[in-house]
């Protein structure tokens, strides 16, 4: 969900704020028993008051209707409620506000269906798998205990509502993606957007390092690609001789994020999402075909084709990642141990050392110097960094060497590095060369968010709305009352 537009050069905190909002709102609630209202009934309290007043006391009902999707006054207070659970800071938000988001959620989806957004199946199925199971963890309870507490008749009346809620939350994400996603800007337009901000209005920008690492990797034996690729030949056989594939999953895969709904993926042709290993596999396979095992950057893997449905393959795979051995562990700490020593003695460089030694392909030809995966500059704000790097960097002087690191990532099990900050910025007013990108990421949200309200206006002209009661005396930025 997306507010009406508010210039970027005047965000400020209440701004933030709302934002935060917007981002939690695809949250999990759920539509219950739907009772027209009146839309005259009487009114509690003033539609101003804002949504952390816990003293309202109302009758479920119909509180808007936009297209084909209604609003429910609890569906209100439950997102009131989810998102005081995820620490959100509401004091400054009012109930209108939350309200009008809302609706613009029910804009989105009703707008995407219209447009025949294509919904992904499997990942919303996925998704409430994930959701139930995240559910469970958190209440340390069963599923008859869920059931009962979002009081529905059975496990499959909680999924098929849980989907509804999820499908609604995907279409509209994915018909906001349908309105920016070919937005972009000009240099000229950025410099503009640049120049239309007042000197003294100008956002200022927090400290920035640029960091560079050098990273040693564990060699895998040949050995041990030989032990996972037989016992991959073994799952294979089994289940050729009437074994559960989703079993030899549950059991033995090393990907996490398909495990839990037993190694499934949707591919498909249009829609390159997987490894290039991945993909050329799964498409050379027949229906009900298991391939052999095969590498990618992952591990090793093998896949077995459970449906086609014209474009769409559905597959299930087993992930294994080789044992790393004490030797090749050891190994693989010594020599980082000798870099270390190298660069602090004076022997070699940092970005000499990053160039010979460092198994990290992305940045050692760069001496070193790593990109920040959200701006794709070497630049990392300090209050934005991740949390795991912020840590690792903390309290490092300009040309320090960090003590050796162990660290993991998804494709490596174990690798060991050391961090050096090449550069600082101190805290400084925006300044048009130096942070450009920056400067262009707020001018194309800007333009975005222009044509946002520009899609709103329009859309709402066009689509059946209702608002009910009290909600009939907000003041909302959007014509949602039209004629009303």
């Amino acid at each position: 969900m997306i507010l009406q537009k508010m210039p970027l050069k005047t965000m400020n905190s209440k701004f933030i704020i709302k934002a935060l909002v917007l981002v939690c709102f695809i949250s999990f609630n759920f539509i219950n028993a739907q009772e027209i209202i009146d839309e005259e009934k009487p009114k509690i309290e003033k539609a101003k008051d804002t949504v952390v007043n816990k003293s309202r006391v109302k009758a479920d009902g119909v509180a808007a209707v936009v297209g084909d999707f209604i609003l429910l006054e609890s569906d209100l207070d439950r997102e009131i409620a989810q998102l005081e659970a995820q620490g959100a800071d509401l004091k400054d938000v009012t109930r209108c506000e939350l309200f009008g988001s809302l609706l613009e959620g029910k804009l989105y989806a009703h707008q995407a269906i219209q447009d025949s957004v294509l919904v992904n199946e499997l990942y919303i199925q996925g998704l409430v798998d994930q959701q139930i199971q995240g559910m469970l963890a958190q209440a340390n309870k069963g599923i008859d205990d869920l059931i009962e507490f979002y009081k529905k008749d059975s496990e499959e009346a909680l999924r098929e509502e849980m989907y509804e809620i999820n499908k609604n939350a995907y279409l509209a994400q994915e018909m906001r993606k349908k309105i920016t996603d070919e937005i972009e800007v000009t240099p000229e337009e950025v410099r503009q957007f640049f120049n239309s901000i007042p000197e003294d209005e100008r956002p200022i920008f927090g400290t920035e390092l640029k960091l560079a690492e050098i990273v040693i990797i564990p060699e895998v034996t040949e050995e041990a690609k030989q032990a996972v690729i037989d016992k991959l030949k073994g799952f294979k056989k089994d289940v050729e001789n009437g074994s559960s594939f989703t079993t030899k999953v549950l059991v033995y895969s090393d990907d996490a994020a398909s495990k839990s709904n037993g190694g499934l993926y949707q591919l498909n042709r249009k829609q390159p999402r997987m490894v290039k290993e991945f993909r050329d596999v799964a498409f050379s396979l027949q229906e009900g075909e298991i391939s052999e095992p095969f590498e990618t950057d992952f591990g090793y893997h093998i896949i077995y084709l459970e449906k086609i449905r014209g474009q769409v393959y559905d597959v299930r795979h087993i992930l294994l990642r080789p044992e790393l051995t004490q030797d090749a562990i050891q190994k693989a700490k010594d020599e980082i141990d000798m870099v270390r020593s190298k660069i602090v003695d004076g022997t070699l460089t940092f970005a000499q050392a990053a160039r010979e030694f460092s198994d990290e392909e992305k940045t050692k030809f760069e001496d070193g110097q790593m990109t920040n995966p959200t701006t794709q500059d070497f630049n990392f704000e300090l209050t934005k960094m991740d949390t795991e790097l912020y840590t690792q960097i903390q309290g490092l002087k300009d040309g320090e060497i960090s003590p050796v690191i162990e660290d993991a990532d998804r494709i490596n099990r174990l690798k060991f590095k050391i961090l050096t900050v090449t550069d600082r910025i101190d805290d400084h007013k925006a300044d048009f060369a130096r942070d450009y990108l920056k400067i262009k990421d707020l001018a194309l949200q800007d333009k975005q968010v222009e044509a946002i309200g520009k899609w709103q206006k329009k859309t709402i002209t066009e689509t059946y709305i209702k608002i009910n009661g009290e909600y009939r005396d907000c003041d909302f930025q959007n014509n949602w009352l039209k004629n009303q």
